[in-house]
C-alpha cells in the first residue's frame, strides 16, 4: 500500500522566511511565484500573468471553549450554541431522523463524549474558520496536550478527510491512519469498509467507501481533471487542487484504492477527490 506524495513539496516555513527577507512587506497570506524566459524565479505579493499563487502558513489561532453536546464523532456544540466540525477527519454517521447510522458511528461518538465530559476544549483554526453550513472548523486540543482529531484517527474511529486549503497536521493524520489500518483498529476491522471493485458501484452506494480500480485514461476540462476507469465511472479532481498531486499520468494503468463518496448523474458515477491521500497505490 502506497500513498503517492506530491512531487512538489512546498517547505512553507523556509519559504515564508525567504519572502519576508526579500519582499518589502510580509502581511499578505498569498504570494506569487513566476519564472521569466531565462528561467529566473521571482516572488511578489502582487499577481502577474502566469504567476502561481503560494499560500503562506497561517499563525496558530486557538481559543478555549466549553462543550455542551457531542452530536457525533466529528461534530460538537459549544456553550454559546455554535457547532464545530472537526477538521481533517470524517467519522461514520449515527442514526437520526435524517439518515441511517453507519457501522462505527456510535463508537466514535461515545469515545468523544467521554474525552470531553466536564472539560474545556481548545479550538485551533486553519485557513477557513467556517464551512458553508456556518459551522466552525477546528482541531480540538485538551489541556493535557491531546489532539482529539488525531486520536480519533489513531484509534480507527474516524478516517482522514483532508479538504484544501485546511491541511494543518495533514502528514501526522495520514501516518496515524496508516498505523490504524495496519493494526486493523476500529473501522479498519469492519467488513462494511473493506475495499470493493469499482464495478460494484451502484445507486445504493452510500457514505464514505473504498473502491479498487485501474484508471485507463485522463480527461481535462476547465474545472476538473478526471481519471477515467470505464465509460460510466471516473474520479475527478478540482484543477485548483492539482498542485497537491503528482502528475495525474502517474496513476494511469496502475491499481488504485479510491476513498470517498460516490455521486451519481443519470447512469454515470463519479468520486470527487480533494487530496492525494484518498488515492492509494495497491
Amino acid at each position: 500500500m502506497q500513498y503517492i506524495k506530491p512531487t512538489i513539496k512546498i517547505l512553507s516555513r523556509l519559504l515564508a522566511i525567504f519572502i519576508c527577507l526579500y519582499l518589502p512587506a510580509c502581511s499578505a497570506d498569498t504570494i506569487y511565484r513566476s519564472k521569466d524566459a531565462q528561467g529566473r524565479v521571482t516572488y511578489s505579493d502582487a499577481p502577474t500573468p502566469d504567476a502561481k499563487p503560494i499560500r503562506l502558513p497561517t499563525p496558530i489561532q486557538r481559543s478555549l471553549h466549553q462543550v455542551t453536546k457531542v452530536l457525533d464523532g466529528d461534530t460538537i456544540v459549544l456553550k454559546k450554541g455554535e457547532r464545530v466540525r472537526l477538521l481533517g477527519i470524517n467519522a461514520p454517521e449515527i442514526e437520526s431522523r435524517y439518515r441511517d447510522g453507519e457501522p462505527g458511528g456510535m463508537a466514535a461518538k461515545e469515545w468523544l463524549q467521554k474525552k470531553l465530559q466536564g472539560r474545556n476544549v481548545s479550538l485551533e483554526y486553519d485557513w477557513q474558520k467556517q464551512d458553508h453550513y456556518e459551522r466552525l472548523l477546528a482541531h480540538l486540543h485538551l489541556s493535557n496536550g491531546e489532539h482529539l482529531n488525531l486520536m480519533l484517527v489513531e484509534k480507527g474511529l474516524a478516517m482522514v478527510n483532508l479538504l484544501p486549503p485546511n491541511l494543518r497536521y495533514a502528514d501526522a493524520m495520514i501516518r496515524a491512519q496508516q498505523r490504524a489500518e495496519r493494526q486493523k483498529l476500529g473501522i479498519w476491522s469492519l467488513p462494511d469498509y473493506k475495499p470493493r471493485p469499482l464495478t460494484q458501484i451502484s445507486q445504493k452506494s452510500r457514505g464514505w467507501q473504498r473502491f479498487l480500480g485501474t484508471p485507463v485514461s485522463l480527461k481535462r476540462t476547465k474545472r476538473y481533471s478526471r481519471l477515467i476507469f470505464n465509460s460510466k465511472i471516473d474520479i475527478r479532481i478540482d484543477n485548483d487542487n492539482l498542485a497537491l498531486f503528482p502528475a495525474l499520468e502517474s496513476y494511469l494503468h496502475k491499481p488504485l484504492e479510491i476513498r470517498g463518496w460516490v455521486s451519481r448523474r443519470n447512469d454515470h458515477y463519479s468520486i470527487l477527490i480533494h487530496h492525494p491521500s484518498a488515492l492509494v497505490l495497491r
